[in-house]
């Protein structure tokens, strides 16, 4: 099963999105799936056994029903996925645990606050605009060459107690918070 992730991980990464951004966000989609097959929560992230495995997207939801119908009806480390979706960041439930929170580009200007809201929580933050993984954020798409990659912080995993496989970190750019001087490495 991790393997069959893996191999659609590095797929998509060699997938040429259509012009149109509804292509993008599909393959998005997908990823999102994928990455929960590469990264494990910690149980205390959950209040119960039954929780179900939150999928949050904050801002001017970009995905439509691809998220959906990537997600609904799957169960995660068998939890039913439930995808809730906040308008701005003042709609955050502090009592509402996301396991993955997705943050809009239209939301950008409130990227560090959402960070920090998310401070000591095991959220793995995923945004797909320039510079998101640098503030903070656990995970960047990236669009190089008309391919969709991705940039992993692993300081932000490390922080929200994130365990990333080391097969998805090889996929991946590695981004170090900004305060680290901001590199990146190939």
């Amino acid at each position: 099963m991790m393997l069959a992730g893996l191999i659609l991980l590095a797929a998509a990464l060699h997938a040429r999105p259509q012009p149109d951004q509804s292509d993008e966000y599909q393959l998005e989609a997908q990823f999102l799936v994928n990455f929960t097959k590469f990264v494990d929560w910690p149980d205390r992230s959950f209040a119960n056994p039954e929780e179900h495995f939150m999928v949050c997207v904050i801002g001017r939801d970009p995905f439509g029903r691809v998220l959906d119908s990537n997600l609904l009806r799957h169960t995660i480390d068998n939890r039913i996925v439930e995808i809730v979706r906040y308008p701005t960041p003042a709609t955050l439930s502090p009592n509402r645990p996301c396991q993955i929170a997705f943050i809009s580009a239209s939301e950008k200007q409130h990227f560090q606050e959402i960070i920090d809201f998310f401070e000591g929580r095991s959220t793995l933050l995923v945004a797909d605009a320039d510079g998101f993984a640098e503030l903070g954020g656990t995970i960047e798409f990236l669009l190089e060459n008309d391919r969709i990659r991705f940039a992993i912080n692993p300081e932000a995993a490390d922080r929200a107690n994130l365990k990333v496989s080391s097969k998805l970190l090889a996929l991946a750019e590695i981004v170090h918070d900004r305060n680290d001087e901001g590199r990146r490495e190939p």
